[in-house]
């Protein structure tokens, strides 16, 4: 049981759980060393144990890691921990689609186009890089609250498709939208897609599943038999070109779908443009249920004509079958007997014969931290097969040339003859140091710190009247020189500008005298202004352009303004020449003539 704040692989810290499903558990975690939000998919325990799943599953979703689409979860990291066998992938803000639909009920035709838009972009780039979901589902496809959607479950989908059908919690969920090919066992192709992203597209349009039962069987009968159920049925004001979509998608016959999803792509496209809702229901092009022909047997032919049965012969017939009767009595004996031998020799091949040549499981010794030659004499008395190709790994733990860790873990039980692969310690890793000035400091002492693992120190340095504008955070000089080799654990320092801040010169009441000395100290080049103001006392500064708490660089450029009293206006009311001037135009009136 994976418990709050347990760490899987020393890296990704448990936050909490997000979800369970029948296959795999899905953790919210913290990556520690690249300090963001993950998802993990932890697989669940009884899978864990089957070693052609685990090949398979690893293998798969490796493959689906190489993805790289705005429509697609991005696949991290494939490992395994303590016999718990993992995918790490971004971690998505929202719900799944089934959520939403079960909140929402039907969507609106313009929501649903958008988000079968967004599915068809992305599982056009997954077919694109050869890979197949299997597993379409709305339970498998994230949407964020900007109605961004996310194709989840690619590599767990693929590797499950072997063995899902056996699946119990996860058969009912995606049975609704298995293709009947893929209902039938015949395999999946890309097609196989496109008919779950037409059940999709339904069930969006009517909040509801076309087929329905009490057991997996039984709806995987009706994907095969029934047709549709018409969309327009229950709302006629969807478009005969949507519900085309929908036809041509999920047709029972693979001839009959869309050739790729870029097609089904383009026809989401425009099939709500004037000249499309009018359009005539799609009509298949091959027949739905190929039926084989009946297989029949001819007669055998004969050289003799057929001789017409006297009246006599039609009356004796039951007399000769009734004298046939004790020689079909002894062939139902003879078929008995060849039935029951086929029986015993069945329950010989399928239990008796494997429980006698069963090969046994037996625990993975371990042989951490021993040489190569050891290792190898361990794993050999132990039953085991050992991989000629030794895999190489640096370690700060085990040293130079020792065993680090096998391959399935140590300590799991497998089947006796199995093959092992070493992982064998190249030592320390070494890391060469880079020019880090004008970089930001504390970028850079993250970056040694937790991915190296490098021991940082940070100190101030006086910088020379250069006139460059320092932020205070850029480093002007390290310890150690560009292409110096360290280890883990070995030390740096890091220098960055000493630099003094301005202080708040307004709400000190700073007087130009005082901004005068604090220029001279620093070398600073200012500039005055003046504003008339009586919130101010004159004198004092209004506003410094160089804002308070920025770091003071010399031979830098401020801006000062000073508040300068306003001018007195006469409390005695206007003057004579006051009264001679025209107020609207402030000039001297004309006398009238």
């Amino acid at each position: 049981m994976i418990t709050k704040g347990q760490k899987i692989s020393d890296r990704y810290e448990i936050v909490r759980s997000i979800g369970e499903g029948g296959m795999a558990n899905v953790y919210l975690a913290y990556d520690i060393i690249l300090e963001r939000n993950v998802a993990i998919k932890v697989l669940r325990g009884d899978l864990a144990n089957d070693e052609k799943f685990i090949r398979r599953f690893r293998r798969e979703a490796l493959a689906a890691s190489n993805l790289s689409h705005p429509n697609v979860v991005k696949i991290y990291d494939v490992g395994e921990d303590s016999d718990s066998y993992y995918i790490v992938m971004e971690y998505i803000e929202g719900k799944t689609l089934k959520q939403l639909l079960k909140k929402r009920g039907k969507l609106t035709l313009s929501e649903a186009i958008d988000i079968m838009l967004q599915l068809t972009d992305g599982m056009s780039h997954a077919h694109d890089s050869y890979i197949i979901h299997r597993d379409l589902k709305p339970q498998n496809i994230m949407i964020q609250d900007d109605g961004a959607i996310k194709i989840t479950d690619f590599g767990i989908a693929m590797a499950l498709n072997s063995t899902q059908l056996t699946q119990t919690n996860s058969v009912m969920g995606s049975v609704h939208y298995l293709p009947p090919e893929q209902a039938a066992g015949k395999g999946c192709t890309i097609k196989s897609d496109i008919y779950s992203m037409g059940i999709i597209f339904y069930e969006l349009l009517t909040g509801a599943l076309p087929f329905k039962g009490e057991s997996a069987v039984e709806i995987a009968l009706k994907q095969m038999k029934e047709p549709l159920p018409s969309v327009r049925r229950d709302n006629p004001s969807i478009p005969q070109s949507v519900e085309n979509i929908i036809l041509k998608s999920t047709a029972k016959n693979p001839k009959n779908r869309y050739t790729d999803v870029k097609e089904m792509h383009q026809d989401l496209l425009t099939c709500l443009d004037d000249e499309r809702t009018c359009e005539d229901r799609y009509v298949y092009a091959y027949p739905e249920h190929e039926v084989e022909e009946e297989t029949k047997v001819m007669p055998a032919l004969t050289d003799h004509p057929v001789e017409e049965k006297t009246e006599t012969e039609e009356i004796a017939k039951p007399i000769v079958e009734e004298e046939k009767e004790p020689k079909a009595n002894k062939w139902i004996w003879i078929l008995s007997i060849i039935l029951g031998v086929f029986l015993l020799a069945m329950i010989a091949i399928f239990l008796i014969i494997p429980a006698v040549t069963k090969v046994p499981d037996v625990k993975i010794p371990d042989v951490k931290n021993m040489t190569v030659i050891r290792a190898e004499e361990e794993l050999h008395k132990a039953g085991f097969e050992v991989n000629s190709k030794v895999e190489e790994l640096t370690s700060d733990e085990v040293d130079e040339g020792k065993v680090i860790k096998t391959e399935p873990g140590i300590g799991r039980s497998i089947k006796k003859g199995s093959t092992i692969t070493l992982y064998v310690s190249k030592g320390v890793e070494e890391y060469e140091i880079e020019d880090y000035t004008n970089k930001n400091y504390i970028e850079v002492q993250t970056l040694l710190e937790t991915v190296h693992g490098l021991n940082v120190t940070v100190e101030k340095k006086d910088v020379e009247l250069t006139g460059k504008d320092y932020t205070g955070q850029e480093v002007i000089g390290q310890s150690l020189a560009k292409g110096t080799k360290v280890v883990k654990g070995d030390s740096i320092t890091l220098y960055i500008p000493n630099l003094d801040v301005y202080p708040d010169m307004v709400q000190e009441g700073w007087t130009k005298e005082q901004v005068e000395e604090f220029g001279e100290k620093y070398n600073l080049k200012i500039t005055y202004r003046t504003r008339q103001t009586a919130e101010y006392k004159a004198g004092t500064v209004v506003s410094q352009s160089r804002p308070a708490g920025a770091n003071v660089v010399p031979e830098a450029t401020i801006t000062i303004t000073i508040a300068e009293a306003p001018p007195i206006s006469n409390p005695s009311g206007p003057s004579e020449e006051d009264e001679k001037k025209d107020p609207t135009t402030n000039t001297e009136k004309k006398p009238n003539r």
